[in-house]
């Protein structure tokens, strides 16, 4: 080029000029700037979709998500538990309303009266560290509808507390699976137990029949059994009662206190109802047709959590935390593809969870609320930290927060990461693709004795204005529709693949087949200066036309999100505008050494720049039918 320039006379200083303003061109100074602003943006949007993202990286790699672990209650459920069923007295109970309203009733029937379930409900109501004032909860929402259920029963939960005072307590613990509390009442020791049914009937060596039915112990433990199936396969998550009465001579408060965790009464059952959030069970459907596994873990035990499960709408085999800890790291990463659901998990194995997971190439984002999820969220790709339920702990671990606790929410992240990867691409598909013409229409020129289309100023001003407004706004654009329709993209996946600087070198090369081609018949049929004032109008319009294929990569740009980016409407019009006062505004016709068009000029200029999108279409039109006739 250097040489075939230098034969046309061109002085020494306007190559060295140019040479500079191609370097400048050649470069896509502005990634930087664009990559941070299209992801605070997206941190932004995020934000107000009740997802607060800590770092600004994180949003990106949201995109590239093939698993979501999430618990379950308050996530994929509403986190308002409701008291449904009771078995109690060899009966079972329907419970009447909703939520924390204690209208409703314990439907019995003429053989019992609300007597006779004092004792199980006292056991729910004081084995119960929660506070329920005007409908509003202090503590466990589980609790609280232990607290409602009692009122039903004609309870007063307050007056219970204050009759019978604790003295001592063993904490809920996943270890153990049960929580107990000691109270003392004329003398003795009051003992209540609540906890995973199938841990307490374990515990006991007896049961409360209220004097109705007298049973062996293994046919009262079948009964217990077979009515927490029943439970648990309609969803509902089931709770077990237990008491003890103690002297208080033989009972040590600061002693070890789970030596009085044995011979206990089977109390009853409860089984609570917590529904699922309206829109978790579509969102759970959209991930499965974007390729994101979703997988549930809960402390509820087998048969609950499959109900759910299935419910929801999540596939795949249960798993309990007992199971799971008898599979060593390798016979776990063997299984995890196949897992849907982790019952009786505890916040140490979500860890584990975790690791097999990205031991098998997966991008994991992890849920947690108790300060003992802290750990599993610092290993996930995407520690999730709820903000209403959650703790300090887990928020600091966390690198996003959901403000609304709701696993479609999470979703939603997902969605924001994968549109702001595209954007990405979007930006570098506009910008590389401006570079390759220019540099071939300046590279070629000479080689056809055509003089060079852009003089140096003027490549600076279609790199930095003519091309940056527009990119920027890119950086701003909505979800393409079918976003959610592919899988996951790999992590390491290059921006430029072989397949798309092909396709950005097709349109380089159509704009320099059109900008040089405008420039040979202008020589011919205008001035020189006409003919390369049209030649630069033409390419700047090259890049008009070229920002709606940026948009769209595959399918067409005149989707119904063709004209939802105002940024960018408004760049390309300032850029239409700009390029008019180039070409007609003395001051800047001296500037950059234009002249006047005329309106055919001007209708002939953008009929060429017009053609690098109509070809492009053209091109996904075909390919979208071929695709058709193949899958037929």
């Amino acid at each position: 080029m250097l040489v075939a320039v230098l034969l046309r006379g061109e002085p020494w200083l306007t190559m060295v000029m140019t040479a500079v303003a191609l370097a400048v061109a050649a470069i896509p100074e502005g990634l930087p700037a664009v990559v941070t602003v299209t992801l605070a943006l997206g941190l932004h949007r995020l934000a107000k979709h009740k997802a607060i993202v800590k770092k600004l990286a994180a949003v990106e790699t949201l995109g590239c998500t093939t698993v979501i672990c999430t618990d379950k209650t308050g996530t994929l459920t509403v986190n308002q538990m409701t008291a449904r069923a009771l078995y109690a007295c060899a009966h079972l109970f329907e419970v009447e309303g909703q939520g924390y309203s204690t209208r409703g009733r314990i439907v019995l029937d003429d053989s019992f009266k609300l007597s006779d379930l004092d004792a199980v409900l006292r056991c729910f109501s004081l084995c119960n560290d929660t506070h329920l004032r005007s409908g509003k909860v202090v503590g466990d929402p589980m609790e609280a509808a232990l607290l409602v259920l009692a009122t039903k029963g004609n309870l007063d939960p307050q007056n219970l507390r204050e009759s019978m005072p604790r003295i001592a307590e063993i904490p809920f613990d996943a270890a153990h699976k049960y929580m107990a509390t000691f109270h003392l009442v004329e003398g003795r020791v009051q003992v209540f137990v609540k906890g995973a049914p199938d841990v307490l009937i374990k515990l006991c060596t007896g049961w409360r029949d209220c004097e109705r039915e007298a049973l062996p112990e293994a046919d009262w433990k079948a009964a217990f059994t077979a009515h927490n199936e029943l439970l648990a396969k309609k969803g509902l998550r089931v709770l077990a009662g237990a008491s003890r009465s103690l002297s208080e001579k033989e009972f040590d408060p600061a002693g070890d206190l789970f030596v009085y965790m044995e011979g206990l009464c089977f109390e009853g059952l409860v089984g609570l109802m917590d529904p699922p959030r309206p829109e978790v069970r579509d969102a759970i459907g959209l991930c499965h047709e974007a390729g994101i596994a979703v997988k549930m873990i809960t402390g509820d035990q087998k048969v609950t959590a499959a109900a759910i499960a299935a419910e929801l709408g999540i596939s795949g085999d249960v798993l309990t935390g007992s199971e799971l800890e008898a599979l060593d790291d390798e016979q776990l990463a063997e299984r995890i593809d196949a897992l849907g659901v982790f019952a009786r998990a505890t916040p140490q194995q979500k860890v584990r969870i975790v690791r097999a997971l990205k031991s098998r190439e997966h991008v994991v984002a992890m849920t947690g609320d108790g300060v003992n999820d802290a750990p599993a969220l610092k290993h996930a790709d995407i520690g999730v930290a709820m903000g209403v339920n959650g703790t300090d702990v887990t928020r600091e671990a966390a690198t996003m927060v959901l403000t609304d606790d709701n696993f479609a929410t999470i979703v939603r992240a997902v969605r924001e990461g994968r549109t702001i990867y595209d954007n990405i691409v979007k930006f570098v598909r506009f910008q590389l693709s401006t570079n390759i013409g220019a540099l071939l229409a300046v590279f070629t020129a000479p080689f056809l004795g055509l003089p060079l289309p852009f003089s140096p100023i003027q490549l600076l001003w279609v790199n930095i204005i003519m091309d940056g407004p527009p990119a920027m706004a890119l950086g701003a654009d909505p979800s393409q529709p079918g976003v959610m329709d592919v899988p996951p993209r790999a992590r390491d996946e290059r921006i430029l693949s072989l397949r798309r600087i092909g396709n950005l070198t097709v349109y380089g090369i159509t704009m320099v087949a059109g900008t040089l081609g405008i420039l040979f018949w202008g020589m011919q049929h205008r001035s020189e200066q006409q003919a390369l004032t049209l030649a630069f109008t033409t390419f700047v319009l090259f890049q008009v036309f070229n920002a709606f294929n940026a948009r769209a990569e595959t399918g067409t740009t005149f989707n119904r999100t063709f004209f939802h980016n105002r940024s960018l409407w408004l760049a390309l019009i300032g850029v239409v505008v700009l390029q008019i006062l180039v070409v007609h505004w003395p001051l800047m016709q001296q500037l950059f050494g234009t002249t006047a068009l005329s309106g055919i000029d001007w209708i002939l200029a953008v009929l060429v720049a017009s053609s690098v999108l109509i070809l492009e279409e053209m091109r996904k039109a075909v390919q979208r039918a071929w695709q058709r006739i193949f899958r037929s």
